[in-house]
């Protein structure tokens, strides 16, 4: 069966920026965020989901809400398991904490059980995801302390972290989060029960990193973790340029024989200030050469990203999500604790109005 090629959105932001005032505008009209999406040439959406979040969004029930929507657009749903009930990223990946003090072995079950319990739910009402995520950027591993791994720098003291007494890259480490790994993956699979295929993306942050994510995907292939596609982050302020990306890529998709998705990524539209608004990618030395601050900047940005995910080899360039397109200031503090940083990185300006490097997924 042939896949469609994912040109993808997380939205995971929309609940929280429709509930405090925030609107969307195409042409100077304001419209359903997924319509004009899905009008733009959008075919997939991703979705976070937190354990049990203190703010109330992105939890289980604001998933199935949105799932709704999703499925009753026709889209392609992607659901991201953070096992956590905040960010889980490269700097943390704190677990649940309904799970803490757990032993290994009973938190290796609690994984395979909440992911088969929300998955279930989402089943019942018809809305299960065609993929799912198990684990969040988890290059350093997941569910710290047990799941760590890598050598991992304190971005404070520059001090290498410790797992007891020996540094975190070891056999053992590996062994744990290959066991976590495993029970996500089967608590997905015994969701489905044979009703309908879910594809598992295993998803980490080396995007422009050949040698390092070689280094990670040798390690889950050699523990015989079952998994379906690879899921890169790229964000060139961080993870390299498109060259180092598509070199990545082309090595990958012939080493593991498995898809491989840019799930994350952006470009800024401006870095020109805005009231009191904090952006991430605020100067010039963080672009990517080539590639001005700028709608036109940004538009030619994800046309020449998604020719890079195209010419992977064999085919298994199978596309990329946008991180995060429709997070606009419309309050001032947010449930993730920190004013928006990313509101120069979305595919809205900042009163909601559709910019026009949207429309190269028509292309």
């Amino acid at each position: 069966m042939t896949k469609d090629f994912l040109k993808g959105m997380d939205i995971s932001f929309w609940d929280e920026v429709v509930s405090e005032g925030g609107a969307f505008y195409e042409d100077g009209k304001e419209k359903d965020l997924l319509d004009i999406l899905k009008n733009s040439g959008v075919n997939s959406i991703r979705l976070r989901i937190w354990h049990e979040p203190e703010a109330g969004y992105v939890n289980l029930e604001r998933t199935l809400r949105i799932a709704k929507k999703i499925k009753a657009a026709g889209l392609h749903f992607l659901l991201d398991f953070h096992y956590s009930d905040y960010w889980a990223d490269p700097q943390k990946q704190t677990k649940p904490k309904a799970w803490e003090g757990l032993a290994f072995p009973d938190l290796v079950k609690a994984v395979g059980e909440y992911t088969q319990q929300v998955l279930s739910v989402l089943r019942e009402q018809g809305t299960l995801p065609d993929m799912v995520q198990i684990g969040n950027e988890i290059t350093p591993g997941m569910l710290w302390e047990e799941g760590i791994v890598g050598v991992l720098v304190d971005a404070g003291t520059g001090i290498e972290r410790w797992c007891g007494s020996e540094l975190c890259d070891t056999q053992e480490q590996w062994s744990r989060l290959a066991a976590l790994l495993k029970s996500g993956i089967e608590g997905a699979k015994r969701a489905t029960d044979g009703v309908q295929d879910i594809e598992i993306m295993i998803h980490i942050d080396r995007g422009g990193d050949n040698q390092a994510s070689r280094y990670f995907l040798d390690k889950l292939v050699a523990m015989n973790v079952d998994f379906d596609v690879i899921g890169q982050s790229f964000y060139p302020w961080w993870h390299g340029t498109l060259q180092q990306l598509e070199e990545n890529f082309q090595d990958l998709a012939v080493r593991y024989d498995k898809e491989l998705v840019v799930v994350e990524t952006a470009y800024p539209w401006t870095i020109e200030p805005e009231g009191n608004l904090a952006f991430i990618v605020q100067g010039e030395d963080q672009l990517h050469d080539g590639y001005m601050a700028t709608v036109e900047g940004q538009k030619r940005y994800l046309a020449d990203l998604l020719a890079v995910i195209r010419r992977t080899p064999n085919g298994k360039g199978r596309g990329f999500h946008y991180w995060e397109p429709a997070w606009i200031p419309s309050k001032e503090q947010w449930s993730v604790g920190h004013p928006n940083n990313w509101s120069n990185l979305t595919l809205f300006d900042f009163k909601g109005n559709k910019l026009d490097s949207l429309n190269v997924l028509r292309s």
